[in-house]
């Protein structure tokens, strides 16, 4: 059993890896005063696991959580990774798992916004963009929580934008 005291970070990780690695590279520096503790430090599941087993150990981090960030990109709204038909213990012809365990058509990024939205978390949506455009955002929480854009514009040029980030975590 885990006290309520971290933050969980969710994302398409493959096309949103980077505003992940910014938000911790902001958390670990000394000169930026952003500071959570991040669940996913408590454990990590194998990449071979079984789609069930990795939403339970997600299911135990989550927690462990008090708050929940998602970072919203191009492709998080339709990523699939998670879903039981996508398992290789997955029988589509009977459509049963071969193991036993129940079918969860649900990727990780609904699953894990599903979670927060039930156990109660503060949520915060990170938009990897200068702007929020809730339609590339999970429909389960698009209308939950705090929302705001990861960047800003300025010049031609896109930057990080620490203070908006900030000031939605707290």
């Amino acid at each position: 059993m885990y006290y309520r005291t971290r933050t969980y970070i969710a994302a398409d990780w493959s096309g949103d890896y980077d505003a992940v690695e910014q938000l911790h590279k902001w958390n670990s520096s000394k000169y930026w005063s952003l500071s959570f503790t991040d669940a996913h430090d408590l454990m990590q599941a194998r990449d071979n696991s079984l789609n069930c087993s990795i939403k339970a150990s997600l299911s135990k981090r989550m927690d462990a959580s008090r708050t929940f960030i998602l970072i919203v990109g191009n492709n998080t709204k339709s990523v699939r990774s998670g879903s039981c038909q996508y398992c290789g213990s997955y029988k589509s012809y009977a459509y049963t798992c071969s193991r036993g365990h129940s079918l969860d058509y649900r990727s990780y990024v609904e699953y894990e916004c599903e979670k927060a939205i039930t156990d109660g978390l503060e949520i915060i949506v990170l938009y990897n963009a200068a702007t929020v455009n809730k339609s590339k955002c999970p429909d389960v929480i698009k209308n939950v929580g705090t929302h705001v854009a990861m960047c800003y514009y300025e010049n031609g040029q896109y930057y990080w934008d620490y203070q908006a980030v900030k000031n939605a975590i707290g």
